[in-house]
């Protein structure tokens, strides 16, 4: 099968996204199928069987982060382009057109590429743009994957933003009414679990014959407990984007607020680099938790395996998750876990069999369920055990290309089947 994806952040350290794009291609390709990608800026380090196509943009957040590569690389009058210039001016204002100047230069380039390749289907990884939508209007069998609808992180944003200049600042900003627009139009949506099933549904006024759950995997070769490392006594580990509201890191930091007097531990944010975050530094500086608070910045994957295999304890205080890597990742770790109890959440972990759930938005819980973990090495060690084994049986990167394939095949007839298809069937 010929299978054309979409990202316009496709790396790994863009978010959970990007890992379901490079694990999904890998496996894809290992399966025998032709996997090209179309992304944006992050660009993606791809598996080798893999083929990238990648895309230049004119963002003003691309010219604020890669300025050098960014003016000097470019020939001065492409920035006069109307495109150009449009996609440079917007994108200081609002996510959308981000989206939107991705898709229509993703289109063009789906275009070219079809000269020489005849896909035998597309598939969207959260993009839901314009260009998306002209994808399936001019002939091309889409699917697309929806990890979150937009609708519901902007309502979540809402609800903790402090004044209203901040609100107005998240409504503009937030391409939901264009996601909700665009996902009308796709063949097949997947969803990565049946709390984001229900959820889209829902935000999009989907039918449910068009939506398919496909649980993401967890690569449990690379995430596992590493003969020799040893858990660190005082190690707390928070993994994830704080500065995304869904993550609740608020809630974590009040927690931790309410135990500075009762517990010796440190906390480890593995997130971005400390000066890029305004939440997070600020909270622990009104909490008094600056001698206790790490900061590692982007790290590669073998780091982030060592971190989960040193920590006592990982905690993740969503308010809501489309599915939720770390908490996945650092069970398949053997790492002891407390999560919220969220829809996604309460499809990875069996309370008190796996780990433990608390509800979320409630620093008191989170606090008291900390305590009891940390105080109980016998419950930690059990449910470190229980985890792991839950990991193993349920989710894995194999099962998820077999099952997103099945997906591919309700939409692309048989006459329609590229022989590249049929090679890999056989």
């Amino acid at each position: 099968m010929k299978i054309c994806l979409l990202m316009y952040q496709g790396n790994m350290y863009s978010g959970g996204q990007g890992v379901y794009l490079y694990y999904l291609t890998r496996e894809l390709a290992r399966m025998g199928h032709d996997v090209h990608v179309i992304a944006g800026p992050p660009y993606p380090s791809l598996d080798e069987s893999v083929t990238a196509h990648n895309i230049r943009d004119y963002s003003f957040w691309s010219y604020h982060h890669y300025k050098k590569d960014f003016v000097f690389n470019r020939p001065p009058l492409s920035y006069f382009h109307p495109v150009n210039f449009y996609e440079l001016i917007s994108t200081r204002i609002t996510l959308s057109s981000l989206l939107a100047n991705f898709s229509i230069r993703a289109y063009i380039k789906l275009r070219e590429l079809s000269k020489e390749h005849r896909f035998d289907v597309v598939h969207d990884n959260q993009t839901l743009s314009y260009g998306v939508w002209a994808m399936h209007k001019t002939g091309f069998p889409l699917v697309a994957t929806i990890h979150h609808p937009l609708k519901y992180d902007l309502r979540n944003a809402l609800r903790q933003s402090r004044c209203t200049y901040e609100k107005a600042r998240r409504i503009l900003w937030s391409p939901w009414m264009m996601q909700e627009w665009a996902a009308k139009g796709v063949d097949r949506v997947i969803v990565v679990s049946e709390t984001s099933r229900v959820d889209v549904e829902a935000a999009f006024e989907l039918p449910p014959e068009r939506v398919r759950t496909v649980y993401n995997g967890i690569d449990t070769d690379t995430f596992r407990p590493l003969p020799g490392v040893e858990r660190r006594p005082d190690k707390l580990l928070y993994v994830g984007n704080s500065e995304d509201r869904n993550k609740g890191a608020r809630y974590f930091l009040e927690a931790l607020n309410i135990l500075k007097d009762e517990l010796d531990f440190r906390v480890t944010f593995v997130d971005n680099e400390k000066w890029r975050l305004k939440l997070v530094p600020g909270l622990v500086d009104e909490f008094g938790l600056n001698s206790r608070v790490d900061f590692t910045g982007r790290i590669p994957t073998p780091d982030l395996v060592r971190h989960y295999n040193e920590a006592k304890l990982l905690v993740t205080s969503s308010v809501h998750e489309g599915f939720g890597l770390p908490l996945a990742e650092a069970m398949s770790c053997g790492t002891p876990t407390v999560a919220t109890r969220i829809g996604a959440y309460e499809e990875i972990v069996e309370h008190g069999k796996s780990g433990w759930l608390v509800p979320p938005s409630n620093p008191q819980a989170l606090a008291d369920a900390i305590r009891m973990m940390w105080n109980d090495a016998s419950l930690r060690q059990r449910l470190a055990e229980g985890g792991r084994q839950r990991i193993l049986e349920k989710f894995n990167w194999r099962k998820a290309a077999e099952e997103t394939l099945a997906v591919y095949e309700e939409i692309v007839p048989p006459k329609r089947r590229t022989f590249a298809w049929n090679t890999a069937q056989s």
